[in-house]
């Protein structure tokens, strides 16, 4: 034997478990998949010691979370330290002045890390445009994850504040709730009043929890490693990097794959999220709803990321008043709310157009309501929500080319081409060339489309199965997922922001 091989080995070995920058540790990935079979027997050895399993859990989604950031996990710890000692602190406050300064303190402080690692440059770069100068961009690191846990932690700060939670006692109660790995890099944002109450629960895992967490995995596995990632690499990300190299039907085709791309990369991490939650004994909200099957903008908002969604509502929307100071000002409302929604997704003035768009548009849609007459929650139905949902669908489209580009001029030059190069005659040849792109989008939408009513069905089917079903389910999925990947690890779209 040569032992030389072996210490390459194991150098190798090691290696995959320190941090890389280009290969950050997702569910998708195998050494996930090893590290968390392990995880997991460590974790129902566990079941009976609470305060061992809370540290255990913990100190491995800094881990999880150190292979995403390296360094920076101690921000995370910070973020943490900070929200439970001013939770604390505000809860004892004498007057509801001291009360707002405390919270006023989690916001500079959340905000402050925030707007540092992600706005500095951009914020220096718009100044420095103003007033006429240059600016050096600084090499500053982007914390994967940054925005969900920050939002996350003010969520509870805030409730505190509000008098809707009750501040924790325990540090790790609250270190757990803040790390706990399923949500940590990309949501969905889990609100302390619906978490925290779960946390000191004996630990409980029922066949309908077990089974539905393995149907999510593969669901989530399939949206994001069979069609996200194939349709990406052979087509999206080809048509999105050089638009004027491809005709219109092309670009237009690249915009509806956009369109599934994203929300099967981050739909498919929600459902893993959640469905690694109920392996665990917790439970996590639904983060998406069909938003392809809405018939309004407004709609789309209520089932697309509905934990961000729902965060913006209750804690920046009704901030601002809401619909409480007559119906121009809840217009103005909305559109700052998209505004600020579309910079939270990043530093650049691509999202702060897509959050304008989308929030202008539920302005005029929330005004065409209120002219017509129209009761809340009013849904249409027959051919009038037919078009309605196809007219929502290519708005939404319509904006994700600005959200895709960084370039406005790259976003100009694909609506160019759509509208003045079409030449809808290469379509056959096109359907060809991509035949199993444009087979996995048609999957992808088909799958989109379908009643709730059937995925509530094979749930049960899959929840129904022994053991040995369940798990021969995921070694076929696993295998195809092989067959298909390519050969560099494909980040989710989420962990930008």
């Amino acid at each position: 034997m040569d032992w030389s091989d072996f210490s390459i080995d194991l150098h190798r070995l090691g290696e995959a478990f320190v941090y890389d920058p280009h290969a950050p540790l997702i569910f998708s990935s195998g050494l996930f998949l090893w590290l968390f079979a392990g995880f997991a027997l460590v974790y129902f050895l566990l079941r009976r010691q609470t305060t061992a399993r809370l540290l255990f859990v913990t100190l491995f989604s800094y881990y999880f979370y150190y292979k995403s950031s390296g360094f920076y996990f101690f921000l995370l710890a910070v973020v943490t330290l900070s929200d439970f000692l001013i939770a604390r602190r505000m809860a004892r406050a004498r007057t509801q002045r001291h009360r707002k300064a405390w919270v006023i303190l989690s916001l500079v402080v959340n905000l402050g890390l925030l707007a540092y690692f992600k706005y500095t440059n951009f914020l220096g770069e718009a100044f420095a445009a103003l007033w006429g100068g240059t600016f050096a961009p600084l090499d500053i690191f982007l914390p994967v994850g940054i925005s969900f846990f920050t939002f996350q932690s003010l969520s509870y700060t805030i409730d505190v504040y509000r008098g809707q939670v009750k501040p924790l006692d325990n540090l790790l109660d609250y270190a757990f709730y803040v790390s706990f790995f399923p949500q940590l890099v990309a949501g969905p944002i889990v609100r302390a009043r619906d978490f925290l109450p779960q946390i000191r629960r004996p630990l409980s895992v029922s066949d309908e929890m077990f089974g539905r967490g393995v149907f999510l995995i593969a669901c989530g596995l399939f949206k994001k490693a069979v069609i996200s990632d194939y349709i990406s690499i052979n087509f999206v990300e080809r048509v999105f990097d050089n638009p004027t190299l491809y005709s219109g039907v092309e670009n237009l085709l690249g915009v509806y794959g956009y369109a599934l791309q994203i929300y099967c990369d981050f739909s498919g991490y929600s459902d893993m999220a959640i469905g690694l939650a109920l392996l665990l004994g917790f439970h996590f909200n639904v983060n998406f709803d069909s938003p392809y099957k809405s018939a309004s903008v407004t709609e789309f908002w209520r089932r697309w990321h509905i934990s961000l969604s729902s965060w913006l509502r209750d804690y920046l929307y009704i901030s601002l008043g809401g619909n409480r100071k007559g119906k121009l000002r809840q217009y103005l409302n909305l559109i700052i709310t998209m505004f600020l929604g579309g910079l939270w997704h990043g530093a650049s003035w691509n999202f702060v157009l897509w959050g304008m768009l989308h929030g202008v548009a539920l302005a005029l849609h929330k005004m065409w309501m209120q002219l017509a007459g129209r009761p809340k929650g009013w849904q249409s139905h027959g051919v009038r929500r037919f078009f309605g949902v196809l007219l929502t669908f290519h708005f939404v489209c319509f904006c994700w080319i600005f959200f895709r580009h960084a370039e406005f001029s790259d976003a100009w030059a694909m609506l160019g081409q759509i509208f003045t190069a079409f030449h809808p005659e290469l379509l056959p040849q096109l359907l060809a060339g991509y035949k199993e792109v444009f087979l996995l989008m048609a999957i992808g939408f088909m799958l989109h489309f379908l009643p709730g009513s059937w995925e509530q069905k094979a749930a049960k089917t899959v929840t129904a199965l022994p053991l040995a079903g369940k798990a021969a389910l995921l070694v076929l999925l696993i295998y195809v997922v092989i067959q298909m990947k390519s050969a560099d690890i494909q980040p989710f779209i989420y962990f930008q922001f």
